[in-house]
């Protein structure tokens, strides 16, 4: 019973190719009752690579056992043959052929141990690729159902407990009733009167083990759910380790990572302490038969119907009998706990992306030309909200090269607004046009392709500077890149780092400030030459006066170019083509900023909140 650690690769299939091969396995797979494992057809696409070490596992595995299962048999020949007829060269004969069994099982152990490690390994690689794969499709409402500490405990923590269940399978679960059925057929030869003994420990092993991992079972699950929350708890305190400092809030943070610990804690403690008890009830039978055995063995021997060796050997397969069932016992114990994970990987596997290509879209494969945007009726609400609307009846167009404003107060859905231009998320009625057709007829590749969104949130990535920038042109030279930065008013600092362009950025870009970061985005979006650049509240961290230059610089470089901005200064949309004005999920004006200074209450509020002089020109 070898217990390995490991991991390896995936399939070499295009992602198109692999989503239908994966969906007609899932089509055809077919699962048994929620107590056992879903069916093990769900992940056969994931073996397509190993199929040659899934062959060759359990072929050594049964090498092994019939090699191994004869040797007791051989020793009660060499005990009451040759060690009782003082045959010498018997004993040198039956300890050879021993002998050779012995290396012959070692050599197939070993190579049990290679090809079952190898496809436990690989499978574990391919099925990690398969959910990144997977969670790459998703939108922004498929993930907002699951968090990102659950999905990163399902491709990290549940992956590993399949993996070693299944090298644990490959191995155990072939070699464990193998050698069941070979040791219970020559102990019954041996002597069926003694063997009957096994007949009655079978039942009672049997019956322990099922009401012990009946009770067990569903705490694995929760306790993988705890694994979750305490993930959660981790990735949160590190994402937003500067605010805790700040407020010097290590304390709280510390007693709420203790709690979600020993919650986790308190449930590994029961779901172990459960399924451990199978160990104990095993040792117990096993060592009553033993006993029982020799008692009645040792009657027969003193009454010359048994003989010594073979009172050995019926010993050792009454313990293999019953190793057997400890190594079934084991399996069973892995498996069960990989029953929750299995369902946790299956739920990421079988989800379908919310927002996907159309077969329409595939045909017309239509892509952007002039960036002309239409509202017609939208409305939108989030799933998670229920029935509430926060997008109501939004009817605008943009004309292509317009620059146009949204404005409005905390909470009245402009983020949410632009996210559905490329289908982050998507409409609950209504239609939106881009160039006259609808969204919907574009593909997400085309359609993203075109529109550039430079989120509320920047987010950079770990790799240099220029490494950053190429997201929005992987084949950009050294002096589009420049020349990018310059237009983002962000060359300057970059030429100040000591490495300049190969500066490596921290995770998220935490080495950089918070303006810093935003010109970076707004470079990395320049050079994608986009036809329609959403800009989300983008340029918050920067002063007014780099921001000026910003916007008189995109007029030159991206004049062709339609911009929607989001902002909260006023000083920063008031140059705007036009500005809308939305209000609880509303637009209620519409219109340049003069116009708005004469026609909106609201919209004079805000400039007088921001102490601007609301002169009318």
């Amino acid at each position: 019973m070898n217990n390995i650690n490991q991991q390896s690769n995936y399939i070499t299939a295009t992602s198109s190719e692999k989503a239908s091969l994966t969906k007609a396995v899932f089509q055809a797979s077919a699962f048994p009752s929620p107590s056992g494992i879903r069916s093990m057809n769900s992940y056969f696409i994931f073996f397509h690579k190993y199929k040659k070490a899934l062959l060759f596992a359990p072929l050594l595995v049964v090498i092994d056992v019939c090699c191994e299962i004869v040797q007791p048999e051989l020793m009660s020949k060499i005990v009451d043959t040759g060690i009782s007829q003082k045959n010498l060269s018997f004993v040198y004969q039956i300890g050879g052929v021993m002998i050779l069994l012995s290396l012959i099982a070692i050599v197939a152990n070993i190579g049990n141990i290679y090809y079952s490690s190898q496809a436990s390994v690989g499978f574990a690689t391919e099925l990690r690729k398969g959910m990144f794969e997977k969670i790459q499709e998703f939108s922004f409402a498929d993930l907002d159902r699951f968090s990102s500490a659950s999905l990163t405990t399902r491709i990290t923590n549940d992956v590993n407990i399949l993996q070693e269940v299944i090298m644990m399978s490959l191995r155990l679960l072939i070699r464990a009733p193998l050698m069941l059925l070979f040791a219970v057929v020559i102990a019954v030869r041996i002597n069926a009167s003694l063997a009957s003994i096994i007949a009655v420990a079978i039942p009672v092993l049997a019956t322990a083990i099922y009401l012990i991992l009946k009770r067990g079972i569903p705490f694995f699950e929760k306790m993988q759910q705890r694994l979750d929350q305490l993930n959660g708890v981790v990735e949160e305190n590190l994402m937003n380790v500067r605010v805790v400092k700040s407020f010097a809030r290590a304390d709280f943070e510390e007693h709420k990572f203790s709690l979600k610990n020993q919650h986790l804690q308190k449930m590994a403690v029961k779901a172990s302490g459960t399924v451990i008890l199978i160990m104990p009830i095993m040792q117990l039978v096993m060592n009553v038969s033993i006993v029982a055995i020799v008692w009645f063995g040792g009657n027969k021997i003193m009454s010359n119907t048994f003989h010594i060796g073979q009172l050995m050997s019926f010993i050792t397969y009454i313990t293999q009998i019953l190793m057997s069932l400890m190594m079934l016992s084991m399996t069973i114990m892995s498996l069960s706990r990989a029953q929750a994970s299995s369902e946790r990987i299956l739920d990421v596997l079988h989800t379908s992306p919310s927002i996907s290509n159309s077969e329409i879209s595939i045909t017309k494969d239509l892509k952007l030309t002039q960036g002309k945007i239409e509202f017609r009726d939208v409305c939108f609400s989030y799933h998670t909200l229920g029935k509430k609307t926060l997008l109501k009846n939004i009817s605008f167009t943009v004309s292509p090269a317009e620059t146009v404003a949204i404005i409005g107060t905390t909470g009245s859905a402009k983020s949410t607004l632009v996210q559905l231009i490329p289908r982050l998320y998507d409409i609950s009625s209504g239609h939106i046009y881009i160039d006259d057709h609808d969204i919907k007829d574009y593909t997400l590749a085309n359609l993203r392709a075109g529109v550039n969104l430079v989120l509320q949130q920047n987010q950079l990535f770990s790799g240099t500077i220029a490494e950053n920038l190429k997201w929005g042109n992987t084949q950009a030279t050294s002096q589009q890149l420049h020349t990018a930065a310059r237009y983002a008013q962000a060359h300057g600092f970059i030429m100040g780092f000591p490495n300049q362009y190969q500066t490596v950025l921290g995770q998220g870009g935490v080495n950089l400030s918070g303006g810093q970061k935003q010109r970076l985005c707004l470079a990395r979006a320049i050079l994608s030459q986009p036809l329609i650049l959403i800009m989300d509240d983008s340029t918050s961290a920067v002063d007014v006066t780099t921001e000026a230059k910003i916007r008189s610089l995109f007029n030159l470089y991206l004049k062709n170019t339609t911009i929607i901005i989001i902002a909260q200064r006023i000083s920063s949309i008031q140059s705007a083509d036009r500005i809308l004005l939305l209000d609880q999920g509303e637009i209620i004006a519409n219109g340049t900023h003069s116009v708005l200074l004469k026609t909106s209450q609201l919209y004079r509020e805000i400039c007088r909140s921001q102490q601007l002089q609301p002169t009318i020109k």
